[in-house]
């Protein structure tokens, strides 16, 4: 086929010279010059384009009976509050329907710092007359979350301190509005009390809403909430490598404290600390807050979390993100291992939460940023998604967080799992259900090699049989040979599924067709 393509390039070279008509001959002398120049570059195309077209299809080796490792990986997201997943809202109908049909463990609840009344329940600081506690604005979505996750393990981080804790020149102001984004509330570096009793005690009343029924306030008035939901995970603050300048030392100081106050009335919840935002820059981090020297006797450090969002430049397009983001994530890998080293040898007991995993596009947050990027991306997401947790689930990391439900323009549009103008879930949600309804802990991924780069491949014994992870890494149709295909089906999330859940394929001829940033799971 190769011979045949490349014959008929030259040809065309011959056609070409009966294509000029006669009104072109003064320009002869011209077109003489600069037509080999361009004919040359074409054919190059064309045969670069024959050679790809005539590459063998990628082939997969599998022993199914050496097993690598046991998976320990259980695959998750986060839930970003903001105005849009307030009750009444469609889109939050439509983004709480598929948190409960995902039916994930450890999903990430993150009230969070741009929307201050929708996030911090103390928004004034208390004088001997009254307090400002008011939950009234945060209890509905919460309210919410808790139903879509009923019967499974989650992860809370109210991660945005009150601003009057901290010393800073003025009183920190917001938006009456809780809809307005507010970049600038977060302010100060050192809280006003040393001590942190304030910062203990703030925390210790904002857990006791939740599962005590409700707290007596710093005026001595009972307040009611009725509730006793079961937290059994708290992570504490949020990206603190950035946020309000901390230190390993001051940080590891404040979770000591947050989690002696949360510990004393909610005794069975488990603690995470860090939530790192860039772990590859700040391994002291590890090194200091792994090391249980460095916490008061009896701390816990149930778990640690840290994150990671590939990030291409404003001039890189769909056809440079295919190689950014996975080179990306191949630097983000060669972290975890560093950080495991680490953390095995300080607190071999303390487990891993990668709890923030995606893209964020040089146009978020930016004017204009309501262009969606193109189709392609979701799955181009979909596809790194599935790459990373064939590698975590190698390295034994408990848990993997894709980020986020929702985003939109002016919040981070490019890390949305939902389309937020029709109101259902994109393509990386439908990667995230497909795996996630595959894989779980305890299956045993076998010993598995593929012949090219440009797909990630891993194969599992489950309690269901035999499965096989694939990922198009590539912009570009591939074509995979299959070993022992016979009675295989395969579910597969690729551009033709477009905002659906996956479709089912049968591969022919021991082979399966991958289109670009396809994700497949195989059965037997």
């Amino acid at each position: 086929m190769c011979s045949t393509i490349v014959s008929n390039a030259l040809r065309m070279r011959h056609r070409r010279e009966f294509l000029f008509p006669v009104m072109v001959l003064p320009f002869r002398r011209t077109i003489c010059r600069i037509a080999p120049r361009l004919f040359c570059a074409w054919l190059a195309c064309l045969v670069a384009g024959a050679a790809l077209w005539c590459q063998e299809a990628p082939k997969l080796t599998i022993q199914w009976d050496n097993v690598v490792v046991v998976s320990k990986t259980t695959l998750t997201l986060q839930v970003v509050v903001n105005p849009p997943l307030r009750p009444g809202q469609p889109l939050a109908a439509a983004a709480y329907k598929a948190v409960k049909d995902l039916g994930a463990d450890d999903v990430r609840y993150v009230p969070w710092l741009p929307y201050p009344k929708l996030a911090v329940a103390e928004l004034q600081p208390p004088t001997p007359q009254k307090t400002s506690w008011d939950f009234s604005l945060i209890d509905p979505m919460t309210r919410e979350f808790f139903a879509a996750t009923a019967g499974h393990s989650t992860v809370l981080n109210f991660s945005t301190i009150p601003q009057w804790l901290f010393k800073t020149d003025r009183p920190v102001t917001y938006p009456a509005d809780p809809n307005q984004v507010d970049w600038h509330y977060e302010q100060g570096t050192e809280l006003r009390d040393p001590s942190g009793k304030e910062l203990g005690d703030y925390y210790a009343r904002l857990v006791s809403w939740y599962v005590g029924g409700g707290f007596t306030d710093e005026d001595g008035v009972r307040h009611e909430s009725g509730y006793h939901y079961k937290i059994p995970i708290w992570e504490v603050l949020n990206e603190v490598d950035f946020e309000h300048n901390m230190t390993p030392e001051s940080y590891s100081r404040r979770y000591d404290i947050i989690v002696s106050a949360i510990h004393k009335v909610s005794p069975t919840t488990k603690f995470m600390g860090l939530a790192l935002a860039d772990a590859g820059a700040s391994p002291q981090w590890f090194e200091y807050f792994l090391n249980h020297a460095n916490h008061k006797a009896g701390i816990p450090i149930d778990y640690i979390s840290y994150h990671f969002y590939a990030s291409p430049t404003p001039e890189e397009n769909l056809s440079d993100w295919q190689y950014t983001f996975f080179d990306q994530a191949n630097g983000f890998l060669n972290t975890v291992r560093y950080v495991e080293a680490i953390r095995k040898r300080l607190s071999p007991e303390t487990k891993t939460d990668l709890d923030e995993l995606g893209v964020i596009l040089p146009t978020d947050n930016k004017p204009g940023d309501n262009v969606p990027p193109p189709h392609a991306y979701w799955n181009a997401c979909g596809s790194l998604y599935a790459y990373l947790f064939m590698e975590l689930s190698r390295m034994q990391i408990d848990i993997a967080g894709m980020s986020q439900l929702v985003g939109y323009p002016t919040q981070f549009p490019s890390v949305s799992m939902m389309d937020w103008t029709e109101n259902k879930p994109n393509a990386r949600f439908w990667v995230l259900k497909l795996i996630k309804d595959s894989f779980h802990p305890g299956d045993k991924l076998v010993e598995t090699k593929v012949s090219s780069n440009d797909v990630a491949a891993q194969a599992f014994v489950t309690p269901s049989g035999r499965r096989l992870l694939l990922a198009n890494k590539r912009d570009r149709t591939i074509e995979i040979s299959i070993p022992d295909a016979e009675g295989a089906n395969a579910r597969v999330v690729d551009e033709s599924t477009g905002d659906g859940p996956a479709r089912t394929v049968k591969p022919a001829e021991g082979k399966i067709e991958l289109s670009p940033f396809a994700v497949a799971v195989v059965d037997w």
